[in-house]
């Protein structure tokens, strides 16, 4: 199967270095909040930075909101866009995808905030994004907010208290790190995600 990947634009997120994570992997990607475009495409990245609510209004104005609960193929929501996927978020009260379970909450207990850098993310054996990396690799953050750890959670990270790094539920995938930043270990989260099918 052709790898046909859409990087949907929810925030203010660094495309270029996104795209230029997985062009190393080998993997074509398009900036695109064409709906139609979104549900042709083999591989949906969803990425952001910024708030919560601002985010989301941007998703409910282009009827992205509803779209992508309805849609079949793997979806990866990175930092912010992992955080949409949840019910819910703290930051702005605000009402998110709902794909998967649970309130995303301000990180409580943090050392410095928000946390910014680099943190060990330990994963669950046979989590999908973590085959052939270390248990305990190094990824790169930035965030102040953070789903806790769960049903859907594949990887933990430690910081002041423990947080789902990366999550997991069918099709739906999330990191909170930045795949694109994280050297080798991100470009192998990368490359297994669009190895899924």
């Amino acid at each position: 199967m052709t790898v046909r990947a859409v990087i949907i634009p929810g925030s203010g997120a660094n495309f270029g270095s996104l795209r230029q994570a997985c062009a190393r992997i080998g993997v074509a990607t398009e900036v695109s909040d064409d709906p139609a475009r979104i549900a042709a495409a083999s591989h949906l990245v969803l990425p952001g930075v910024g708030a919560a609510g601002h985010a989301m209004r941007g998703l409910r104005e282009r009827g992205i909101d509803r779209l992508l609960p309805r849609l079949a193929q793997p979806l990866l929501g990175i930092c912010l866009g992992m955080q949409l996927l949840f019910e819910a978020s703290e930051e702005d009260r605000t009402e998110c995808l709902g794909v998967l379970p649970g309130r995303v909450r301000r990180l409580p207990d943090a050392p410095r905030w928000p946390h910014m850098g680099w943190n060990r993310v330990q994963a669950a054996p046979g989590a999908p994004l973590f085959d052939g990396i270390d248990a305990d690799a190094w990824f790169y953050f930035v965030h102040g907010y953070a789903a806790p750890v769960g049903a859907t959670t594949q990887a933990s990270t430690a910081y002041g208290t423990a947080f789902a790094s990366a999550v997991g539920d069918g099709r739906v995938h999330g990191v909170q790190f930045h795949p694109e930043k994280s050297a080798a270990a991100g470009r192998r989260v990368l490359a297994n995600f669009f190895a899924l099918r």
